[in-house]
């Protein structure tokens, strides 16, 4: 981004996106001013997230990282040690397998074993095609790179079982727990219930600083601890981290039901406007994605012209095998609920070049 576009995006006083731009002064507002420190990651507000989150996943244990890559990573070591196993399945747009450099294969010895087509969901006769024993198989919740797309709860239920009836385990990816817990209507530890351990994401739906937590068995909890350590991720204090996702999940898990259904508001009102699409339709999950017929060029042009305005929308589009379609992810937040929906519908029609 511009040093001219950055400052735009600074003084914009609405946002279309999430919780809006990130601001250090709102960020660390999260943190309040009595939080009780940890030490290394032992006792403080470290301890009382990682009892609340064990308790809303209902789990044996939990423990909070300071990266959702270290937590998946440092839980399928575990998964592998117990089992005897390398292999971990899991859909071919597995985070772990397009976003971490190869780091399953790298630092841990594991093979990742792609399977189903990337352009949809995973199934369970999807894993009819996997014959060799796996160490873990892993589940996307909502799965992020198809705009928030959730598989039937029943079949997560059978994918778990498959898992477990090949002598494996069954891991959740739920970096957007929050938002499938809304998309299914159940309790986040209804989600969690099928899988013997479950990774969850403070910094994106809810919108507090970086880090996670890694639920399950007590013993696995126990290890993954142990691999925090080895991975350079029990810092002297991580208690701002803690103390602001402590902070956002009591002030917005109960939102996500209305985030919801703003995301499909939204859907309603965009669907008829020219070179915009909406992925999934209606959406399944308080994200989406949308599909602009449009060239990077314009788009970026049309970026500026709303902030000018004084509306932030996204920094960049992403590519598509279509030079002249371009994807943005919406997640609804605290930000887009702020704005009447035709003015959002208005920002989208000149983001497509529509107007």
């Amino acid at each position: 981004m511009s040093d001219d576009l950055d400052a735009l995006r600074l003084a914009c006083d609405r946002a279309l996106n999430a919780h809006g731009p990130v601001r250090a002064g709102a960020l660390l507002a999260t943190v309040p001013a009595d939080t009780a420190v940890d030490r290394y990651g032992a006792g403080g507000v470290v301890a009382e997230l990682e009892t609340e989150v064990a308790a809303l996943l209902d789990k044996p244990a939990a423990v909070y990282l300071p990266s959702g890559t270290m937590a998946q990573q440092a839980a399928l070591r575990v998964h592998a040690g117990r089992t005897m196993r390398r292999t971990v399945v899991a859909h071919p747009e597995c985070h772990l397998f397009r976003h971490e450099g190869g780091a399953l294969e790298r630092l841990h010895g594991l093979v990742p074993r792609p399977v189903g087509d990337r352009n949809r969901l995973l199934l369970r006769a999807d894993l009819d095609a996997v014959a060799e024993p796996p160490a873990a198989l892993v589940v996307e919740l909502p799965q992020r790179d198809l705009g928030g797309q959730l598989p039937p709860w029943d079949d997560v239920v059978e994918q778990a079982a498959w898992a477990h009836d090949v002598h494996s385990v069954a891991h959740l990816d739920g970096a957007r727990l929050w938002e499938a817990s809304a998309g299914y209507e159940m309790p986040a530890s209804d989600l969690a219930a099928p899988f013997d351990t479950v990774y969850v994401s403070f910094y994106k739906g809810v919108g507090a600083l970086a880090g996670c937590c890694l639920a399950g068995p007590a013993d696995v909890v126990a290890e993954v601890r142990e691999w925090r350590h080895r991975l350079g991720g029990t810092l002297w204090g991580l208690w701002p981290g803690a103390a602001s996702a402590l902070t956002c999940l009591r002030e917005r898990l109960p939102l996500f039901p209305a985030y919801l259904q703003r995301a499909r508001e939204i859907a309603d009102a965009v669907r008829d406007l020219p070179g915009v699409r909406v992925v999934p339709d209606p959406p399944q999950t308080p994200m989406l994605h949308l599909l602009l017929t449009t060239t990077p060029e314009r788009f970026r042009a049309a970026v500026r012209g709303l902030a000018e305005d004084g509306l932030w929308t996204w920094n960049d589009a992403a590519p598509t095998a279509d030079p002249a379609v371009q994807r943005v992810e919406l997640s609804v937040g605290d930000a887009t609920m702020a704005l009447p929906v035709e003015e959002v519908r208005g920002a989208l029609a000149r983001l497509a070049g529509a107007v």
